[in-house]
């Protein structure tokens, strides 16, 4: 379903966790769900989550789906992972020639993202802290921001001020739980198995996470998707992270997109009358032009009507069979714009390296360890032992040597990120024009993974823009948090800290003292 004319009055309960719910739904669900036993202590397999935004260490390696390797339903898996809590983990694609892939997840990686899964309440000292919500809680050594910390405070900033000042970060409900088993089932589809990997150092941690877009990049241009693409920014001066749902070259609303051609090429008709002093295409191409000239520019065109486009789209879990409308669907429109307004960073390589590998400490320039290069290098052997077809021991043994001496050749995250920022540029060579506008948010049933409906829209860079300056000026401390306007104040009924909401209790007192002014009027 199309939506056209865009504003910023159309949010959602949503979250990066995968959880979509309108607030009375939330509540119901939450509050059932509460009452089955606690399965939280219960050994989880080694799987990837969704839930992986600036982790800092990576947790593995994903193979494509490879010939005698079946993929679970999602009834299979959900019956056994409704309630688990999965293990949080980053993965690196590892691309075969034909289209099998791995996930590598680190022992220590997973034993730190364990530790925070439960943080403390924040201490709340006597004098007030008036250091603003970025220096409080995403200044190193703390973690960068995310699109999480972006977008979740369109639901309610004053209710995201009052998580991370009480809780640190949102805290993750059995309906998030959920949400992120129907995405691990997606994501095994097409990277299906788990293979560990030990990281020496930081800087071979993050060689993981950019050998990860890398690979997830050759997938996407074999298989036409990839799924779980980590991608990064520069927003403001500060770093941001976030991981995509999935990329497709599947138009979702060609009606929608043939619109905006339509729109595109009315507009440029427009500037067919050329100034004096201007040359036309035609006379470019004349025989008076050098051969080279002539050759570039055909090459150029000929490259662009071959370019196949890239859609965003992000996957949202439901309770019930309904999908979020009007205020509550904001949210997720405003993530999938940020979606589409930091991958167009990363496919122009507008994201300066310099300044996300100062923020984590990086030695950019150090080279990977021994022991990082042979494990990457072997990834494909290791994930073909157990294949049923013995001609592919060959296939693997040739990847694996190309996997290695690829890494030998970028050493070091200088050279790695040059080589993906290539590699950027092979998947999208036409840069933002690439990436198509129309953006899909898809609705799954929690329960079995079905498609409930599908929402798609236009990307448009001034609501973005204007989303993001307001709320940078937040998080920098330009002003305070703001409470929800009068007519979503239906979200407070399922807000934790809607007892002790200053927002709340002053919006209270003016509508009480407004309802007395009135009266006094009409009993003059």
């Amino acid at each position: 379903m199309a939506t056209n004319g865009l504003t910023l009055d159309q949010p959602d309960g949503s979250s990066d966790y995968g959880s979509d719910f309108t607030p009375d739904e939330e509540g119901i669900l939450n509050e059932l769900l509460s009452q089955l036993p606690d399965q939280s202590n219960k050994k989880s397999p080694s799987r990837a989550e969704k839930n992986t935004e600036d982790n800092g260490v990576p947790g593995g390696a994903r193979y494509p789906r490879a010939i005698g390797h079946q993929s679970q339903n999602f009834v299979q898996y959900l019956s056994t992972a409704a309630l688990e809590t999965a293990e949080d983990s980053l993965a690196v694609e590892i691309h075969r020639d034909n289209n099998s892939s791995t996930v590598v997840e680190s022992a220590e990686s997973r034993s730190k993202r364990h530790e925070s899964v439960s943080v403390e309440p924040a201490f709340k000292p006597e004098v007030p802290d008036t250091r603003s919500p970025l220096e409080r809680f995403r200044t190193k050594p703390k973690k960068a921001l995310s699109v999480t910390d972006l977008i979740s405070p369109s639901w309610c900033e004053l209710q995201y001020w009052y998580t991370l000042t009480i809780h640190g970060k949102k805290k993750r409900t059995p309906a998030m739980r959920q949400g992120s088993a129907v995405h691990k089932v997606l994501e095994d589809q097409v990277f299906p198995v788990t293979i560990n990997v030990d990281i020496q150092s930081k800087e071979d941690g993050w060689g993981l996470r950019i050998w990860n877009i890398i690979q997830g990049l050759k997938t996407l241009q074999e298989t036409g998707m990839t799924r779980e693409l980590e991608i990064w920014g520069i927003i403001d001066g500060q770093v941001v992270n976030g991981i995509i749902d999935e990329l497709s070259y599947i138009c979702p609303d060609r009606e929608l997109e043939e619109k905006v051609t339509a729109r595109t090429a009315h507009f440029e008709a427009r500037k067919d009358i050329l100034a004096a002093d201007q040359t036309s295409i035609t006379d470019f191409l004349s025989p008076t032009r050098s051969q080279n000239e002539v050759g570039v520019l055909r090459n150029l065109q000929s490259m662009l009507k071959k370019t196949s486009k890239v859609y965003v789209t992000d996957v949202k879990t439901r309770g019930v069979r309904t999908i979020p409308k009007g205020v509550a669907f904001r949210p997720t429109l405003l993530q999938l714009m940020l979606y589409h307004h930091l991958l167009s960073d990363m496919a122009t390589n507008k994201v300066d390296a310099g300044i996300l590998f100062g923020r984590y400490e990086l030695n950019a320039a150090a080279q990977f360890s021994d022991s990082f290069i042979a494990q990457i290098g072997s990834l494909n052997e290791v994930f073909y032992e157990a294949a049923s077809d013995p001609s592919q021991s060959q296939e693997a043994k040739n990847s694996s040597q190309d996997s290695m001496q690829l890494l030998l050749e970028h050493n070091s995250l200088h050279q790695l990120w040059g080589l993906m920022v290539r590699e950027f540029r092979h998947t999208m060579p036409a840069g933002i024009n690439s990436i198509g506008n129309v953006l899909k948010a898809e609705y799954r049933d929690q329960k079995d993974g079905s498609v409930l409906g599908i929402k798609t829209f236009l990307y448009d860079r001034d609501v973005m823009q204007t989303y993001l300056d307001n709320e940078m000026s937040w998080w920098k401390g330009k002003r305070e948090a703001h409470g929800v306007n009068i007519e979503e104040a239906y979200k407070c009924r399922i807000c934790e800290f809607a007892e002790g909401c200053s927002w709340r209790k002053t919006k209270t007192d003016e509508a009480t003292q407004e309802f007395r002014r009135m009266r006094s009027r009409s009993v003059v």
